[in-house]
């Protein structure tokens, strides 16, 4: 089975504290929502106490274009995707020439080449390494990534595959937008990057604890939902499209989703010990309890991420599978993990520590 070797993430300099991003957000939006005092309380709500950005909070009180925001992307993105990248393969004991495939996912912005072939140049990777660009999966991208990267590895069993996930959640902010998906999204998304060094059965290495080897993953698309999230593409930006349905969707449609995933497996929603969920939101983990019926420290690494650093799509579910992998697991523990995003899709990965 393929496995995974080592974990990583990187964020930006920029601290910004959730009271300072809600006086913000009061100078923003209050002219056009009289109720300004009540819609603020989602930032009450949101169990984040900080986010990071690549921009400091000035930035943001003024308007910028979409080519300015874009090059300010690629610039960024390279950077800190770099860095979470060098941070996993010292984790590993790996160098540079020993990937052969580079799976690059991101949602924020737009390049061409893609910021994978940047990445080559920067890392120092091989000129022949196999290259996956993955693009528009927004916060389900890190779990599709890393399915995919279980995918090249058992194809390829002497493989070793690295996953890397970066955004800039920031830089898509349009001050001129001034609805309530906006005021939302000013409380919620940061910027982030993460790394994974996926490896396959061939590859040696000497005795350690553990690892996460990968026994299945599931995508599911549900029909007629692609209103729920995405991007608008306009003048300024990409606006950010952000629905209210996406907590009930999951206690609508989540438990009859895991359960059949993992019943082929031979295994049910107790057997699991270990829940690597991405953190979409307070509301969305507190959905997830309820639809699997499992307990407030089942999703408590979740919540940790969400606290320090806000959703930051793609990468959020891998800063939780980092914090999970710092735990004792035991041989024979198995651990689900999710994400959501745009489609609307989710991605479902079973690990099992072997």
């Amino acid at each position: 089975m393929p496995r995974i070797e080592a974990t990583a993430t990187a964020v930006p300099e920029h601290v910004i504290t959730q009271d300072d991003s809600m006086a913000v957000a009061r100078a923003f939006f209050q002219q056009a929502f009289p109720d300004i005092d009540r819609l603020l309380a989602v930032f009450a709500n949101s169990q984040i106490r900080k986010r990071h950005f690549c921009m400091p909070l000035d930035w943001f009180t003024t308007e910028h274009g979409f080519a300015e925001k874009n090059r300010l992307y690629v610039e960024h993105a390279v950077s800190l995707g770099a860095e979470s990248a060098r941070r996993c393969l010292n984790k590993a004991n790996t160098a540079t020439s020993e990937i052969d495939c580079l799976i690059f996912v991101s949602s924020t912005g737009i390049a061409t080449p893609s910021i994978d072939a940047h990445l080559i140049n920067r890392l120092g990777l091989r000129p022949d390494i196999a290259r996956v660009p993955l693009w528009g999966l927004g916060c389900v991208g890190g779990a599709m990534g890393l399915t995919r990267a279980f995918e090249y590895a058992r194809a390829y069993p002497r493989s070793r595959v690295l996953v890397v996930a970066v955004e800039l959640c920031g830089l898509t902010f349009i001050r001129q937008d001034l609805s309530k998906s906006n005021l939302v999204a000013t409380c919620l998304f940061a910027d982030g990057a993460a790394a994974v060094l996926v490896e396959g059965d061939e590859v040696k290495r000497p005795s350690a604890p553990p690892r996460l080897c990968f026994m299945g993953a599931r995508t599911t698309t549900w029909p007629d939902t692609l209103d729920i999230m995405g991007w608008e593409l306009t003048e300024p930006g990409l606006k950010v499209i952000f629905s209210r349905d996406i907590p009930s969707l999951v206690r609508q449609s989540m438990r009859a989703n895991v359960e059949g995933f993992l019943g082929p497996f031979g295994v049910s929603v107790p057997d699991v010990q270990r829940f690597i969920f991405h953190p979409g939101g307070a509301k969305v983990l507190a959905a997830y309890r309820q639809a699997l019926g499992i307990p407030a420290e089942a999703t408590r690494l979740a919540e940790d991420v969400l606290r320090d650093f806000g959703n930051m799509s793609s990468p959020t579910v891998l800063f939780v599978l980092e914090k999970c992998m710092e735990e004792d697991w035991q041989p024979g523990e198995k651990g689900l993990l999710a994400a959501l995003g745009p489609g609307f899709s989710s991605e479902l990965i079973l690990l099992e520590a072997r």
